[in-house]
């Protein structure tokens, strides 16, 4: 039960003190009535009249209501207002025992330092009552003292158990957040093991295939049944294959948030859509297209789609109002050549530290063996150019 309680006024700090400074400025309001009808009973000389006991009480108890986000400010008005007091030589009043809630606040939310220097400050104030009540004994002093010392281990207590349990909570998020990137990255390792193990099947698979394409083409004129059951085993390992390579696609998604998808990925022939889509968003793109079309890999088609794709996104984000764009593809006998400009702030616009498109681009064209330039052009603008060789139709590159 008292850890809900604890717990319930951590969570509502404001309301929590609601709770006990209401009782609490009820028994400062009290106690001021009985010092106002004391002091003006026969014969006392009344110090102050009863809206000025109020008053002090007040004072004594509205700046409680901050102790919690500025302990050190209001102790220095409460002790700045108890020394008022003594200067006026108006006698202590129950409500001055704010002094020492707001003591204990300062030594259990700040520094040592502070706790003492709040701490020798009640000591004097000690000292300066009993000399003003004209007590000042050996004996009444230490009793004194022992009561503030008492309060003000307390928060020194307080204040120590709560970077204990602040170290804790740290401690605990540390320890979690190890334990899940440790889990991680031996999820990683393990993915990536297991992803080297299938591409050795699949590469098998693969060379199995490519034997067996020889054999039959050899065999196709001479022993047709041959190159039959050769089809048949380059069929087979085929789907083989394409099982494997699914399962290593799988492997290496960390995050699958839908079905698996088995469309088409797009190419060179999808870029007009892209063109009119990049259109459509409010940048104006001019495409075009010289040489003769050749047959590229599906996988370099791709590569390529993906690079105007991300160039074109660029321009829209970065290339700023008015910005127009141009989309060049080249065949040449032994390469593509793509190039993307625009005519936006070029150098000028803002790069964002955390982009990966730039990356990206270059391990696309890695892959292919290309290579690609990125970067702003003189007079304005961006420029993305890429180079990547036609492979044959045995899968080898173009010197």
């Amino acid at each position: 039960m008292f850890g809900k309680v604890h717990a319930w006024s951590r969570r509502y700090s404001g309301w929590w003190d609601v709770v006990w400074l209401l009782p609490l400025g009820a028994f400062y309001l009290a106690t001021a009535l009985v010092y106002a009808t004391l002091s003006s009973a026969p014969g006392q000389q009344p110090v102050l009249p009863l809206w000025g006991f109020v008053t002090l009480s007040l004072l004594m108890l509205v700046p409680l209501f901050w102790r919690r986000s500025h302990p050190l400010t209001v102790f220095a008005v409460l002790s700045g207002t108890c020394f008022v007091q003594w200067l006026l030589e108006v006698a202590a009043i129950p409500a001055n025992m704010s002094v020492l809630i707001a003591m204990f606040t300062v030594a259990s939310l700040r520094s040592f330092r502070w706790a003492v220097a709040a701490g020798l400050v009640a000591e004097l104030g000690i000292v300066l009552a009993m000399m003003q009540w004209n007590t000042f004994t050996r004996g009444t002093f230490f009793s004194l003292s022992a009561f503030v010392v008492t309060i003000w281990l307390a928060g020194i207590y307080a204040n120590t158990r709560r970077r204990y349990l602040e170290s804790l909570e740290e401690r605990a998020e540390r320890a979690e957040r190890e334990r899940d990137q440790q889990t991680q990255l031996a999820a990683s390792a393990e993915r990536a093991r297991i992803a080297r193990e299938l591409h050795d099947v699949v590469a098998h698979n693969v060379s199995v295939m490519i034997v067996q394409a020889d054999g039959a083409g050899y065999a196709i004129d001479g022993d047709p049944e041959q190159a039959r059951r050769a089809v048949q085993t380059i069929s087979s390992t085929g789907r083989q294959a394409l099982a494997e390579m699914r399962r290593l696609v799988g492997v290496l998604r960390e995050h699958d948030a839908g079905p698996e998808e088995y469309a088409p990925q797009p190419g060179l022939d999808q870029l007009d859509e892209l063109v009119v889509q990049v259109r459509a968003s409010g940048l104006p793109v001019e495409f075009l297209v010289s040489g003769t079309r050749q047959e590229i890999p599906e996988g370099e088609q791709l590569a390529i789609y993906r690079i105007v794709q991300e160039a074109l996104t660029n321009t829209i984000k970065h290339g700023g109002p008015g910005a127009h764009a141009i989309v060049v593809v080249d065949y040449r006998p032994r390469e593509i050549f793509v190039v993307v400009t625009d005519d936006g702030r070029g150098a000028a616009a803002p790069r964002r530290v955390d982009g990966h498109g730039l990356v990206g681009m270059r391990e696309r064209v890695a892959m292919y063996g290309g290579r690609v330039s990125a970067e702003p052009r003189t007079g304005g603008g961006f420029e993305v150019a890429v180079w990547l060789p036609i492979a044959d139709s045995g899968g080898t590159r173009a010197a």
